[in-house]
């Protein structure tokens, strides 16, 4: 055994290693500040950084690598001075917890190994406190914006050479119930007795670079129409206009649909049906669909109902 090992070995059975883990893309990072304040958590390790105190503490991101596997490789501390270095400021820290995100209880546990931490006492899944709608939108805005998220103030990420993949910042306000609340390109209140701000930073990878997807007018309304009647095929498409919006599309569909009880509901479902089918078979981005119904359908049957 080395000097670091002896020196880790000594201490390292004082600090409880917390695992925070699902699929790539599902909001772990963004969470990652939320699971450490509910359970008093001051360190987290995320995609080969150490992270004390919203700032950088050790080691050197993953989403710095230009290839995916790099990434991967960085994320496990394959390189051994990369992960001495990490390891060597977790015992300077004097750490009484620290959490670990990976897409997997192996991974985990494989990173606290060569970081020569336990294995972990406690497992906390994405799904654990985040709902299947806040998980299919961090996918999606990993997939269609290849936007990720470190857990670190933006001044921390800017001063560094990580401004090359900085994009942009997220304030998030944390109640004391543990409650997230956004505040994107807007001001946020100032934290009180029962809340406090969290910076994030986002950033585009540079493994995750790629050019944005155009795709022509006539295409993106056959695809519309489309999906259209495969959610309803009584809906008459009377108008579709597309525009290229910052990152994507934006549409405005004029439509006459069918009589029904809830209105409002059938809009919504088919704004996400369209949103959702468009976007996984073209691998575009649909920012926005705006859809104003033009004429109400009566049944066949109307006058035995009174509606005509």
């Amino acid at each position: 055994m080395n000097f670091l090992s002896e020196i880790l070995t000594s201490g390292k059975k004082t600090i409880a290693v917390y695992a925070f883990h699902g699929p790539s893309g599902t909001g772990k990072s963004f969470r990652a500040k939320l699971v450490a304040q509910q359970y008093g958590i001051r360190a987290i390790i995320d995609d080969g950084l150490l992270i004390y105190e919203d700032d950088i503490a050790a080691g050197h991101s993953a989403k710095l690598e230009s290839s995916y596997m790099g990434a991967v490789r960085v994320a496990l501390f394959d390189d051994k001075a990369h992960r001495d270095e990490v390891a060597l400021k977790i015992r300077k820290l004097h750490l009484k917890k620290i959490l670990i995100l990976g897409t997997s209880e192996k991974m985990v546990m494989k990173i606290a190994m060569r970081l020569q931490l336990p294995p972990p006492e406690k497992y906390i899944r994405i799904e654990d406190i985040a709902s299947a709608e806040q998980i299919a939108e961090a996918q999606r805005s990993r997939l269609i914006e290849g936007k990720h998220v470190i857990p670190v103030r933006a001044n921390a990420v800017k001063s560094r050479n990580y401004s090359k993949i900085f994009v942009d910042y997220i304030r998030v306000s944390l109640a004391k119930r543990g409650f997230f609340r956004r505040f994107i390109g807007q001001k946020s209140p100032e934290p009180n007795a029962s809340t406090k701000l969290f910076e994030k930073s986002v950033v585009r990878p540079a493994f995750s670079r790629t050019e944005r997807k155009f795709i022509s007018s006539a295409t993106l309304a056959r695809l519309t129409t489309t999906q259209i009647t495969d959610f309803n095929r009584d809906i008459r498409v009377k108008r579709l206009s597309i525009r290229t919006a910052q990152n994507g599309y934006r549409f405005v569909l004029t439509v006459d649909i069918p009589f029904c009880q809830q209105l409002t509901n059938t809009t919504n479902a088919l704004k996400s049906h369209v949103i959702s089918n468009i976007e996984r078979s073209s691998g575009i981005l649909v920012e926005d669909i705006s859809i104003i119904v033009d004429k109400i359908l009566q049944p066949a049957n109307a006058s035995a109902l009174g509606l005509a």
